[in-house]
């Protein structure tokens, strides 16, 4: 499998792309040396950038901060963390231990804002697939120092990226975007179609967001 990452990710950056993103191995609870020689191999053979995906609710492993701090001082082209835990105690120790330089991504639109003001980079958003303008706008605020204006409209429009998780990620994204004309088509097996009743919860946040009416 890791060769089959290795391909895969230097073929990805060969085509173009900036930097590739690699999730802990999953179904097995890996301990923190397993993590560090998986992370090690690859770093040493993908030509380019890396961020570590730390997503435990799906894989059942969370990547140990010091192990994060390891593998960002073994490889410089492991430059960042997507950070699904929305564990704000956990994000505060990797930006305790690794620094500046390191980028820390939010992986959960709604801790965005906290996360950055403990240095994290912005987000690797789902809400910005109905509402991209406004998601670089709270960014883009927060890191030119207009905090203020970012805080409020990251409550404003906090229910509807709440409500992008109604039901497992991307059923609800995907539902929204059918709502908004995008036209992103059906789900396929084991996704199936968003429950009415949720539905109906989405839509209404979309809504009062000034996207439907």
């Amino acid at each position: 499998v890791a060769d089959e990452i290795v391909d895969f990710s230097n073929y990805c950056l060969e085509q173009g792309a900036d930097a590739v993103m690699i999730l802990p191995p999953y179904y097995f609870r890996f301990g923190a040396e397993a993590l560090l020689q998986y992370y090690d191999r690859l770093a040493g053979k993908i030509n380019g950038p890396i961020y570590i995906y730390n997503f435990p609710a799906n894989t059942g492993t969370s990547v140990p901060a010091e192990t994060v701090l390891q593998l960002a001082q073994m490889h410089p082209n492991i430059v960042g963390i997507k950070e699904a835990s929305g564990d704000m105690s956990y994000a505060m120790k990797i930006a305790r231990c690794v620094g500046p330089d390191f980028a820390l991504y939010s992986g959960n639109d709604d801790i965005t804002v906290p996360l950055m003001s403990i240095g994290g980079s912005g987000v690797i958003s789902v809400y910005a697939n109905v509402m991209p303008a406004m998601c670089h706008q709270i960014v883009d605020d927060y890191l030119h120092g207009r905090q203020d204006q970012a805080v409020a409209n990251h409550l404003k429009y906090l229910q509807l990226m709440n409500d992008l998780f109604l039901e497992v990620n991307p059923i609800p994204v995907k539902t929204a975007m059918n709502l908004l004309g995008l036209n992103v088509g059906p789900m396929r097996l084991p996704l199936c179609e968003m429950a009415e009743k949720n539905k109906a919860v989405l839509k209404a946040a979309m809504e009062r967001a000034g996207l439907l009416k």
